[in-house]
């Protein structure tokens, strides 16, 4: 019997790309995301449905697990993708902007977990991965409030693997570097025209040398496989990095003093 499994926004990036690699594996996949009716090339696949699922929505988290459980049996792993990405100077931010950060990156991930356990728990299986990002361990200058997500994500998920793995239940984080997606446009909120002029030079010389970054990154395709990866293994590994320098960057911010760190950071972002 093929396997499933449910991946939270699904309708780019790396959601899709997640999708569409288990659907040519032979996995059912359930592409959810929040308006199915824009979407026209992932129902038609053999073994994909497209349930509409809104992170914020505890009712339509749990339509969306029914409608999959119906059509496919069970639910063998989740994949907690669904993000928002604010950056620019915290300054600039407005309370609604900080609500909506943390709504959709941790409280949506918590709240579709929760409500999966139920089923894992009864099958005594399943796996959870948790997409986060190497800005869940180290981070860069404008972008405090989606590392705060971020960081929240990996001490979370690391903490309820014990809870969990005694009920058959694994967790998984993937940590992606810079991955060329759509996040550097559409799927990206800024602060900056609304922070004081103080911060704009600087600013904006950081986001040139940043996203020149996200131009040169990895494929979301290469995120899928490490997702992939992850499903399939069965190990106690937690943390799976992927993308341009990630690895590295993360080995770096492990052993090298703070400050020197930071100087790194500095260099990286701010040269002219």
């Amino acid at each position: 019997m093929s396997k499933t499994i449910l991946i939270t926004g699904s309708s780019t990036g790396i959601g899709r790309a997640t999708a569409l690699y288990f659907q040519k594996r032979g996995w059912n996949v359930a592409a959810t995301m929040r308006t199915p009716s824009k979407e026209t090339e992932l129902p038609r696949l053999a073994n994909v449905i497209c349930p509409a699922l809104d992170v914020t929505s505890e009712e339509s988290i749990q339509a969306a697990m029914t409608a999959t459980i119906e059509r496919f049996g069970k639910i063998d792993v989740l994949v907690n993708n669904a993000g928002y990405g604010l950056t620019g100077p915290f300054e600039g931010t407005t309370e609604e902007q900080i609500k909506k950060q943390f709504e959709t990156n941790v409280f949506g991930l918590m709240r579709v977990t929760r409500l999966i356990l139920p089923h894992f728990r009864e099958q005594r299986s399943g796996t959870i991965i948790n997409i986060s990002s190497m800005g869940g361990r180290l981070v860069f200058p404008y972008y405090s409030l989606y590392h705060g997500t971020k960081w929240a994500v990996e001490g979370f998920t690391e903490s309820l693997r014990f809870e969990l793995e005694p009920l058959g239940i694994r967790l998984k984080i993937i940590e992606p570097g810079a991955i060329k997606t759509d996040f550097y446009e559409r799927s990206r909120d800024s602060s900056l025209l609304s922070a004081p002029r103080e911060y704009h030079e600087l600013a904006q010389i950081g986001f040139k040398n940043m996203d020149q970054i996200g131009e040169e990154g990895a494929q979301p395709e290469a995120v899928a496989a490490m997702v992939y990866k992850a499903a399939n293994d069965s190990s106690l590994k937690i943390r799976y990095p992927i993308g341009k320098g990630a690895g590295a960057l993360l080995l770096l911010r492990r052993f090298l003093p703070d400050g020197v760190f930071a100087k790194i950071v500095k260099q990286t972002v701010f040269k002219a």
